[in-house]
């Protein structure tokens, strides 16, 4: 398939359960010709391989955080490794020195002789000093060789065992990018076979079926609890602050595993955005949801992250008046749209105790920010050629 049939197909984050009743009159003849498939039902099957290559590319990142994390452990293993032996060299020298003095002195007579003989008790005071030191000098050398050993034996064992981690995890995250290539692969099997009035219709279907998940969103009166309203309240000032990277971002296109600053996927983009404020968060959306405070959607503040999906694969940042900015999927780009664009898990505030803003100005939006739906602002103009 082409990039440029793909980049226009590569259809956004579409709510199949509110869609499919809303376009009973939708129907495209299969690839052959013969036979129907109904839009709602393209619609879902596309729906269903996009969140399971979302889900994959979740799990990547997450294993690409943990072997980050493991190459670090083995990095500093390694090096506490490395300063044992040196210091556990050392500690054999010493006894080394220790032994051949111990030698080289046997044909002297004894220091506990010469301590008897000693003319007077300053002098036997003197002497018995020295030996006691240099006793106590050998019983710290030989207390530090074994000490070094069972140290150096223990770090040897922990940077084995963290490179095998580490090795087991690269192998994992391995399989997560193959898993994600191959249902990627399936999505553009899938759009190959469909003509361009095909495509059409999957577009004017998807947009149709946004636009009433939006609809009865706001009817639901989740935002606010009433009816038909989105009321926007300021953000706080890091929330200003990730949300003005954002808006920053609009247009670079989406890629799976990325986090800036030319591409970005969902995760990547709300990470990258709370960083640049200042502020560091988790790098995956199920973190994400799992480790930031949970806000109600009642209570949404610009800045805050909208997060997706039963398992929480899909994350956008709120930007008010039930707007989202997100990353939407691998052909689209950066862009704003409905904040129902898919089935809502819940909200999460990165900085709860921050107080709102006294004096906030919405950003202001780049051209063409929220057209052409969530595959992407080159859409329209792909659809035209």
């Amino acid at each position: 398939m082409s990039g440029r049939l793909l980049r226009w197909a590569c259809t956004g984050a579409v709510v199949g359960a509110l869609l499919a009743p809303a376009s009973p009159a939708y129907a495209v003849p299969g690839p052959d010709g013969t036979g129907e498939r109904p839009v709602s039902e393209l619609l879902t099957e596309l729906q269903e391989l996009y969140r399971k290559a979302e889900e994959s590319t979740e799990t990547y990142n997450a294993t690409a955080e943990k072997l980050k994390d493991q190459r670090a452990e083995v990095t500093r293993l390694n090096a506490g490794l490395a300063r044992a032996r040196t210091s556990l060299r050392d500690s054999r020298g010493a006894a080394g020195r220790f032994v051949r003095q111990q030698y080289q002195g046997t044909s002297q007579i004894s220091p506990y002789v010469r301590l008897l003989l000693a003319r007077n008790a300053q002098q036997a005071l003197d002497q018995g000093h020295v030996i006691g030191r240099a006793a106590a000098e050998r019983a710290a050398t030989v207390k530090r060789l074994v000490g070094g050993e069972r140290t150096a034996s223990g770090l040897a064992a922990g940077a084995k065992s963290a490179l095998e981690t580490q090795l087991a995890l690269a192998a994992r995250q391995k399989k997560a990018r193959d898993t994600v290539k191959g249902q990627l692969k399936e999505v553009e099997e899938l759009l190959a076979g469909l003509s361009t009035e095909q495509l059409a219709e999957l577009a004017r279907a998807e947009e149709e079926g946004m636009a009433a998940a939006q609809r009865k969103f706001l009817a639901s009166g989740s935002l606010s609890g009433s009816a038909g309203s989105a009321p926007s309240r300021p953000p706080s000032r890091r929330g200003d602050e990730a949300l003005d990277y954002a808006v920053r971002q609009i247009g670079k296109p989406y890629k799976w595993g990325a986090e800036g600053p030319k591409a970005f996927d969902c995760s990547g983009l709300t990470s990258q955005a709370w960083a640049a404020a200042g502020k560091e968060i988790p790098r995956t959306s199920q973190e994400q949801w799992a480790k930031l405070r949970r806000v109600s959607l009642r209570k949404l503040r610009p800045g805050d992250l909208i997060v997706y999906f039963p398992k929480a694969t899909h994350v956008a940042l709120y930007l008010g008046d039930g707007m989202v900015i997100q990353a939407p999927r691998p052909g689209a780009r950066v862009k704003v749209s409905p904040i129902a664009a898919n089935p809502l898990l819940g909200a999460v505030r990165p900085d709860p105790a921050a107080k709102p803003m006294k004096n906030y100005t919405p950003p202001k939006l780049p051209r063409g920010a929220t057209k052409g739906g969530d595959a992407g602002n080159n859409r329209a103009a792909a659809l035209r050629r």
